[in-house]
Order: structure tokens, then sequence, then C-alpha cells
């Protein structure tokens, strides 16, 4: 009894008291993080007004959806140093600043340049606030508290994913689509009030900033990215096209060559041969693709082919990210209790299944019994394919390595999504500009082939066995 009342005593000295004013931070962290996935999903169903009103393009719809991510996810790893050499405190205040300010210049936007021009600076502030942020919810909570927090956090992801789809259809069919970049306006001047009486101070750690580093990978992402969506107009074989691929793979080299000699590179790809970390950076890429694309393609077809409004489109989709959710939720449990490969196959396996049916899109049929319940399935596995991709990722690499595996699978998270919807974008070139069906059953048609092949090189990349989860850092 002694013993465990001194263990007790050890244990509760160790972890500081509950302090509401950590929990008001963890709100406002979150909130924050909230808003930076919300931009990932609130734009799609806004696409079209959109398009109407500033005169865009398939190319500038497509950007609008990608140049955020690609920022996002180029530059993250580049915003969890700034986070190391200035201090995650100032980075994260810097962060909001940049976004809220971005999201104000994105909503008085008159056209492509302007509207781009704040989405590429949206995605700046995203990648300086969110490692940041989840660096500080990190290493503020302890023990239970810690693993609530972090819980929160996730879970916030979600829900931002979920509410994007709703919010950005009630905002379009209401005061216009300029507020789904308004809103995040008034909750970023919130917690730039609030939240520097609450951060840690704590101090900066000696680094330095592989800016070289940054710019290649993101410049590479960037070529592959223009040579995908300029296939849609010039062809594969097109000379822009090619030229653009051809310099993402000379960016890519260069990158990894820095890396190899640089001081302080920006990601070690020592990383890239730990098999769970592939894994699980492969699996986020494809899951994460499919989805963004079927959210892009959905909110096209329904509006632009259909004539949905876009708050009845956005309640077309709640349907699909709660089965996002739900699909995450199972996925969870099954990785305990099967493992992660044969979790992952059987995701994937779903994802295909419910992609089948869009491939047989008409001008007329039923949105309820055809697009609705095809996307709902899809989602369901590809939320299961998320959480096995993180616990891969994460729970079968050493404890001292988890914060390197998180940044290299939350990079190909938030890459994956502006590679999927230019992909798809590209397939679906005509469906997207003249609204024939015939774009977007190829667009499904390969979504269902890709799923089916991830799902094959799943059974062979995923190691076997039920990972544990070790605590660390986790996925947005």
């Amino acid at each position: 009894m002694t013993h465990s009342t001194a263990d007790a005593h050890h244990a509760s000295a160790s972890q500081p008291p509950a302090d509401p004013r950590r929990r008001l931070m963890l709100v406002l962290l979150c909130l924050a993080q909230f808003m930076l996935v919300l931009d990932v999903t609130v734009v799609n169903v806004a696409l079209p007004d959109m398009a109407t009103d500033l005169d865009l393009g398939r190319q500038a719809l497509t950007w609008v959806v990608t140049s955020y991510t690609l920022c996002f996810g180029g530059l993250m790893l580049l915003g969890g140093r700034v986070a190391d050499v200035f201090g995650a405190h100032r980075t994260v205040l810097a962060g909001i600043a940049v976004f809220t300010a971005a999201s104000l210049v994105t909503g008085l936007a008159n056209g492509a340049p302007m509207l781009l021009g704040g989405r590429i600076t949206q995605g700046i502030g995203a990648a300086l606030l969110s490692p940041a942020a989840l660096s500080i919810v990190t290493t503020g909570f302890h023990g239970a508290e810690r693993n609530k927090a972090l819980g929160v956090w996730a879970a916030v992801g979600g829900a931002g994913s979920a509410i994007g789809v709703l919010l950005g259809g009630a905002l379009t069919d209401g005061p216009g689509w300029q507020w789904v970049f308004y809103i995040n306006v008034p909750v970023g001047v919130l917690t730039l009030a609030a939240l520097p009486g609450l951060l840690p101070a704590r101090p900066p750690r000696p680094a330095r900033l592989d800016l070289p580093g940054a710019l290649l990978v993101t410049a590479g992402t960037g070529s592959l990215i223009y040579g995908l969506v300029e296939a849609g107009d010039t062809g594969w074989s097109g000379a822009a096209t090619l030229l653009s691929l051809l310099a993402a793979v000379v960016l890519y080299g260069a990158f990894a060559a820095a890396e190899r000699v640089g001081g302080a590179p920006l990601m070690d790809l020592r990383m890239l041969t730990r098999r769970p970390v592939v894994a699980g950076a492969f699996l986020l890429l494809i899951a994460t693709a499919l989805l963004i694309a079927f959210f892009f393609l959905g909110s096209v077809y329904l509006q632009h082919v259909r004539g949905f409004s876009p708050l009845r489109t956005g309640l077309v989709f709640l349907p699909v990210a709660v089965a996002t959710a739900v699909g995450a939720h199972f996925g969870s449990r099954l990785v305990g209790r099967i493992g992660s490969r044969t979790t992952a196959v059987g995701g994937m396996l779903i994802a295909a299944a419910g992609t089948a049916p869009l491939t047989r899109l008409s001008h007329d049929g039923s949105v309820y019994t055809g697009l609705l319940p095809g996307l709902a399935v899809a989602s369901l596995g590809l939320g299961a394919v998320f959480v096995t991709a993180t616990t891969t990722a994460l729970a079968m690499v050493a404890h001292e390595e988890a914060g390197l595996a998180s940044g290299v699978v939350n990079t190909f998270h938030e890459v994956g999504g502006s590679i999927g919807v230019a992909v798809l974008s590209t397939v679906a070139a005509a469906g997207v500009e003249h609204g024939a069906i015939d774009g977007f059953t190829d667009a499904f048609r390969l979504s269902a082939v890709a799923a089916v092949a991830s799902a094959g090189v799943a059974l062979f990349l995923v190691p076997r066995g039920r990972p544990q989860t070790t605590g660390g850092p986790h996925v947005h």
C-alpha cells in the first residue's frame, strides 16, 4: 500500500495539475487548426460559383484547391524547423496572422491571380501554424492529459473535413462564396488576441533553416502538379506537360542531393528506408488523393451537370464526410485486432467497390441511389486506410523517430490531395469544362483502378502485425 501511494505521489508530482489556462490554450489552438483543415474542403462546394463570378477555367479551378495543399504540405517541414529556430509560440502567432490576412485577400479577389495568390499565402500560413501548434500541444500536456489533448486535436481534423462541405454550401448559397474565406478572419483575430497570454514562452533551439531544400521540394511538387494539370489541355505528349514533368524529376533529384550534403537537412531521407514509414506515406498519399478528388469532382458534377445548389451539394456530401469518420473509427479498432496489412488492403478494396458504381453516372440518374451511396462506401474504406497509415508509420518505428516519421507522413498527406485533384481533373477535363458525363466516369474508373492497385501494393508493402501506439506526434 505504501509503495502504491508513493507511486501515485510521484506520478502526480511529475505531471502538472489541471490548469484552466492550458485547456483554454488547447481550445484556441484547435480552433486555429480547425480553420486550416476546413479550408481544404470548404472551397470545393464553392468552386462553380467562383468560376462564374471570376471567369475561371478548369486549370484555375484545379489550382484553387491544389495551391493551398501544395504549400501547406510542401512547406510543413520547414514550418516545423522555423518553430525550432524562433520558438513555437512565435511561429504559431505568425502563422495565424499570415493565414488570417491571406483569407481576407482571397475573399476580396477579383480575378484568378489575386485568388490564387491568396490561396498560396494561406498555405504558407498553415505550414507555419500547424506543426508549431502540434508541438505546443505535445509538450504542453503530460500523461493522460496529453493523450486526451491529442485525441481532441485528431477529432478536430476529422470534424473540419465534415463540416467544411456543409459550411461551404451554406455560405455559398447565402452571403456568397467569398464568405468561405471571410469566416476565417474573426476566428483568426480572436485567437491572435487571446493566445499570446496563454502560450508557453520557451527558448528557441539553435538550428539552421534549410531554405534551399524547402524551395526545391515545393518547386518540384508544383512542377509535377502543373504538368499533370496541363496534360488535360495539351495531352500527355505535349511539350509543356513533358517539360514540367521532367523539371519535377530534376528538382526532386536536386532536393535529394541537397538533403544528403546539407548540414541541417529539412528531411532525413533515411526515414524513407523505414518500411513502416514508406507504407504509411504511400497509403496516406493515395487515400488523400482519392478523397479530396472525390469532393472536387462530385461538387462540379452536382452543380454543373445536375443543377444542384451549393447548399444542397453540401448536404449530399455530409454523409460522405461522416462515413469517412465512421471508417476511421472502425479502422482504429481493426488495426489492433487483425493488423495493419489486412485493414489497409480491406479498406482499399472497399474504396474500389464504392467507386465502381460511379463509373456509370448519367445526366438523369438518381443522385441518392447512385453517386451518394458509392461515395459513402468508398469514403468508409478510405477512412479505415487513413488510420492504418498513421498508426503503421508512427507506431512501427522507434519512439525517438516518431517526430521525423510524423513530418514525412504529414507532408505526403497534404501533397496527396494536390496530386489527386490534378490527375483526376485532367482525366475529367471534358466533364469539368463542358459537362460531358464521360469525363467524370473516366475519372472515377481511374480511381477504382488506383484503389485496387493500391490494395495490391499494400499487400506486400505494409508490415504484418498489430502496431502499438507510441504516443508520439500525430497526423492532423
